[in-house]
């Protein structure tokens, strides 16, 4: 005899509920989608049913009003259907095609961004910056919609060779999708963080304190009843001033981004990978950020002119190696870049086995 079914707010609901019929109908069988605009594609299931996908974009950071007018959008067009992407695209669920163009046409009214679907930029994912979080080295929030704003083109109208993912991440903590996108920003702290010892006693747990720190250079200080720090093995990340405010990392002067590339999630045609630096350091120039967004935009598009079709950033710069990718990008070869004798080893030609 079957248990029955019992209601429990222990997990998230299932899925399947959340799902428009059609793809409740069609699960596992669907034959294909096609591409039909930069921001409409089309999925059509082995029963001849058709499910149209209508994105938009969106800038992450949402306010109320604007959700509520999204969820307006899909109770008129796509019976309520509405579904969030991980890299923050908004995509609205059509299983009637009579409702395809009057919901783009609304959307362009409102003045929503219909793209992003196709070898084109995506969304970009990222962290809060500095409008939430504590220990941010810069402004994630702000770098997005400064790169957006000059790559507009190349989620609504021109292609690329495959997609490409872009993030930024506030932090080497990285709550953003930094670690495996194709072309990504990673702030960084550069400096050891000062202790205000006498806040450190009164509001902080010291034993949660030197467990936070990653590489054990957090250390006791008996005689002022706080901690001192070994500069040598701190790798500025900023945990302990997450757990201790009286340990501020955050330096205007001295934090700023990096930039990393060739990573991806996806296991078409290669394996995933993890990105690589391509940029040790650019230092915080808000509000538009000229240099960093300078030196994404060089490397989309010499991407653009060298990679074959198909090719993601990181299959591109396996094929043509990476000292062809600094020399093609103009960007500079530091000693940041070398991550380990093995990769040392074919970055500065010392194997046979070294591509021109």
């Amino acid at each position: 005899m079957a248990l029955p079914k019992r209601q429990t707010d222990i997990g998230p609901p299932h899925f399947n509920q959340f799902l428009p019929p059609v793809i409740q109908k069609n699960y596992g069988k669907w034959k294909g989608h096609d591409v039909l605009t930069p921001g409409l594609m089309v999925h059509t299931g082995e029963s001849g049913d058709k499910i149209w996908t209508v994105r938009v974009a969106s800038p992450r950071i949402l306010s109320t009003e604007t959700i509520y007018e999204m969820c307006d959008l899909a109770d008129k067009y796509c019976g309520g259907y509405i579904r969030f992407t991980s890299r923050n695209n908004v995509e609205f669920l059509v299983s009637e095609e009579k409702n395809v163009e009057p919901l783009q046409k609304d959307l362009k009214a409102k003045k929503y961004t219909i793209g992003g679907i196709g070898p084109r930029i995506s969304n970009v994912v990222h962290t809060q910056g500095w409008v939430h979080c504590h220990g941010a080295a810069t402004d994630a929030s702000g770098l997005t919609k400064a790169m957006m704003d000059e790559f507009y083109d190349y989620f609504t109208t021109k292609e690329l060779p495959n997609k490409v993912r872009l993030a930024v991440a506030c932090c080497v903590n990285m709550c953003g999708a930094v670690h495996c996108s194709d072309i990504a920003l990673v702030a960084v702290h550069t400096k050891v963080p000062p202790v205000d010892d006498e806040r450190v006693g009164k509001i902080c747990e010291i034993p949660t304190v030197i467990a936070s720190c990653p590489t054990s250079a957090i250390r006791p200080n008996p005689a002022k009843k706080s901690i001192t720090i070994n500069e040598e093995k701190c790798m500025y990340c900023g945990n302990c001033f997450t757990v201790c405010p009286a340990i501020d990392i955050k330096n205007p002067e001295g934090d700023g981004v990096a930039i990393v590339v060739g990573g991806k999630v996806g296991s078409l045609r290669s394996d995933p990978k993890f990105s690589k630096l391509a940029a040790a350091f650019y230092y915080n120039e808000p509000p538009r950020w000229p240099k960093v967004v300078a030196a994404v935009k060089n490397i989309l598009e010499v991407y653009a002119k060298d990679a074959k079709k198909h090719e993601r950033v990181g299959e591109w710069i396996d094929r043509i190696g990476w000292e062809a990718f600094f020399k093609k990008t103009g960007m500079e070869f530091t000693f940041q870049h070398i991550d380990d004798f093995t990769f040392m080893r074919d970055t500065m030609r010392t194997s046979a086995a070294f591509k021109w």
